[in-house]
């Protein structure tokens, strides 16, 4: 069995008297797909907040390849190897494809953004974004301003983006969010070549999407997993049937 990538143990965190997220375990194994799916106010996005590092945890620990990152902040994690993107597109809108992904290139080889315009020629960081680009789809789009480009495309970037720090785990928060049929079916397409190569952890809405990538499924109702497992495990689960699915599947 491979090793474990990513854990979390008793994670709990409130909001008030509400508990978004309700003493959950949670492992994901280094090369898998892990997706968390749950109905809206489930607690999907406080929960993958916690792993990414930008909320903190009331009580419970998270650990990164053995290693205890419960008190590290984002910035922290991301050296580390974690790379989140984000429900809502998170890109530099005035400028170019390949900046965006030069600029992450950049920061992961721990160079301030201060010194941008002087770097901007720099074959090390250009080339490497460049490549990026191809392996994403968008090297055609390498110059165009990213503002320009289709919400897809500012999707497929923004994943880029975080490919470009070399991370040993992705976290994608919706990443078909707001897609139209054909854009969404590239996006599934493109997530499905990093299978195998990348370890990531899906939060996904688009059950067709959840299906054709997962390798396992963790079900998040009211701030607690309410089952895991792999797709035909989920698909047969009464509960989960019950709980979300429902006929959709």
């Amino acid at each position: 069995m491979a090793e474990t990538m990513l854990e979390a143990r008793a994670l709990h965190k409130a909001f008030g008297a509400l508990a978004a997220t309700d003493g959950v375990d949670f492992e994901v194994r280094a090369g898998e797909t892990h997706a968390i799916i749950g109905p809206n106010g489930a607690g999907k996005t406080t929960f993958i907040s916690q792993l990414s590092g930008t909320l903190r945890p009331d009580r419970g620990q998270i650990f990164f390849a053995g290693e205890d990152i419960t008190s590290l902040a984002a910035p922290a994690r991301s050296l580390k190897g974690l790379a989140r993107s984000f429900q809502i597109t998170s890109i530099y809108r005035d400028f170019s494809t390949l900046d965006n992904v030069a600029l992450a290139v950049q920061a992961n080889a721990g160079h301030s953004f201060h010194f941008w315009r002087a770097a901007r020629d720099e074959k090390e960081l250009r080339e490497p974004a460049r490549a990026i680009l191809e392996e994403v789809g968008l090297g055609a789009r390498a110059e165009v301003v990213a503002a320009n480009l289709a919400h897809g495309e500012q999707r497929q970037l923004e994943i880029a983006m975080a490919l470009a720090t070399r991370p040993r785990l992705l976290l994608l928060d919706e990443p078909v969010a707001g897609m139209g049929t054909e854009e969404s079916q590239r996006m599934v397409e493109f997530l499905a070549t990093l299978k195998g190569r990348q370890t990531i952890v899906l939060v996904e809405h688009d059950m067709d999407a959840v299906f054709s990538l997962a390798d396992r499924i963790s079900v998040l109702v009211y701030g607690r997993i309410i089952a895991s497992g792999s797709p035909e495990q989920i698909r047969a689960n009464p509960e989960v049937r019950a709980a979300y699915l429902g006929e959709e599947t």
